[in-house]
């Protein structure tokens, strides 16, 4: 029994996980997502409203069981997770603990798939990415059609007799509790803490020869074609590396980074996103800046987007970050489409952290934020103190003009005479 809240660790995940090396079942099937939390299954469920995307039968047992557990308890409660450290792991902790032949499903059509029943076998199926940031709905079906694939690969095994094991988690969680039972200053240090854990995945590193000549990081790199298909980057590129950076160039001059995507959802079976950057020096400065000058995307290889960028650039010496990059007019750094093909675009990239030159020990250097030190709230700050300050030196001004008199009546002697110049 574990206490609200706790917090899984790898080794007790590796203990949790024992009884499945033991059973008769030689098969585990592993369906991976990118990100998922336990608040998914009671948020998106029916009894908040939503249509319930889980329709399959592992997910609905899953489902009951939460909604016992929180019928029965007197209180709100914290359930128990696993660290995402432990999860980012998980791979390797099955292969090292029984020797299980690794499968990865793509195609998704099991059927077609040889599985060998005098060895133990570890089906790895990744499921589509969720949104993340752009529309509730699109998380919805997101998870319908995981669901629906969960659905469809645990039939099929059953159909062929292959008895199996089911394992359903993510690479990382994807809503961050917030803790309310502390004050204020250890509650904003638990949330910074609880985001660096749940994003601990390392920058993306281009090398060449035996030196690091660009790094490249994001929370979250996403992108939308036709305002419709979703495609989240963020697992391939950072996580699983599935992502191909061989046409990358690095000079001191110019750096681009290409990043080639196979099959990153369905209907585009190749996607290339290059990023170039260009190592200039000012005169009006006296020093060299580094700047992204444009994203091009390339899809299957004929479709040809480019984008223009703006207020992107820093010192030579310095690495670039922006908590918000992409085209929506919004974000302090815009990707602005220079041809037809770009407006069927849609970039979202947050906590972008990107350097093509001067690295040292494979690390960023001091980061140039995006965002000016007189930011839009300090100037209505500004502005609001001052009109402040005018109307208080007004009205001290003008109570400083009051006179009072220095003469009065006396009702026994002749009327008080004012002259007019008084």
């Amino acid at each position: 029994a574990m206490h609200e809240g706790h917090v899984v660790s790898a080794k007790e995940l590796t203990e949790f996980l024992q009884p499945l090396f033991t059973l008769n079942s030689r098969n585990l099937v592993l369906f991976l997502q990118d990100r998922l939390s336990i608040d998914d299954f009671t948020y998106f469920s029916e009894s908040y409203g939503n249509k319930n995307p889980f329709q399959n039968q592992i997910n609905k047992l899953f489902i009951n069981l939460l909604q016992e557990i929180l019928q029965s308890s007197p209180s709100s409660l914290v359930l128990p997770a696993v660290d995402c450290k432990a999860t980012k792991y998980l791979l390797s902790i099955l292969q090292e603990s029984r020797g299980w032949k690794l499968a990865n499903v793509t195609n998704l059509n099991i059927s077609q798939l040889e599985v060998n029943a005098s060895n133990p076998n570890l089906l790895v199926v990744q499921l589509q990415p969720l949104a993340s940031g752009l529309k509730e709905i699109s998380t919805l079906e997101a998870i319908a059609e995981s669901d629906k694939i969960i659905g469809r690969v645990t039939m099929d095994l059953q159909e062929r007799g292959i008895h199996f094991s089911v394992i359903y988690t993510a690479v990382r969680p994807s809503r961050i509790s917030r803790r309310t039972d502390v004050v204020t200053e250890l509650r904003r240090q638990l949330m910074a803490a609880e985001e660096e854990d749940s994003l601990s995945y390392p920058p993306l590193n281009v090398t060449s020869g035996n030196f690091t000549c660009i790094l490249f990081y994001a929370s979250n790199f996403s992108l939308k074609a036709n305002s419709s298909v979703l495609i989240d980057l963020t697992n391939a590129t950072f996580v699983t590396q599935n992502v191909d950076i061989s046409a990358s160039e690095c000079s001191d001059s110019n750096t681009t980074l290409s990043l080639k995507y196979t099959k990153p959802v369905n209907g585009i079976s190749s996607l290339e996103i290059r990023f170039l950057m260009t190592n200039k020096f000012y005169g009006g400065s006296a020093r060299k800046w580094s700047t992204l000058d444009s994203v091009e995307i390339v899809q299957d290889g004929e479709k040809f987007a480019k984008f223009n960028v703006s207020a992107i650039s820093a010192p030579a010496e310095y690495s670039f970050h922006c908590q918000l990059v992409g085209t929506s007019n919004l974000y302090p750094a815009r990707l602005v489409p220079s041809n037809d093909e770009a407006k069927n675009w849609d970039v979202f990239i947050s906590e972008l952290q990107i350097q093509g030159f001067n690295i040292i020990n494979n690390q960023f250097s001091y980061a140039s934020d995006c965002t000016g030190f007189f930011t839009p709230g300090i100037w209505m700050g500004l502005v609001t103190s001052i009109i402040l300050l005018w109307i208080l030196t007004y009205g001290i001004h003008m109570i400083m003009q009051l006179t009072t008199n220095n003469r009065f009546d006396d009702p026994k002697g002749p009327a008080l005479s004012v002259p007019q110049t008084e």
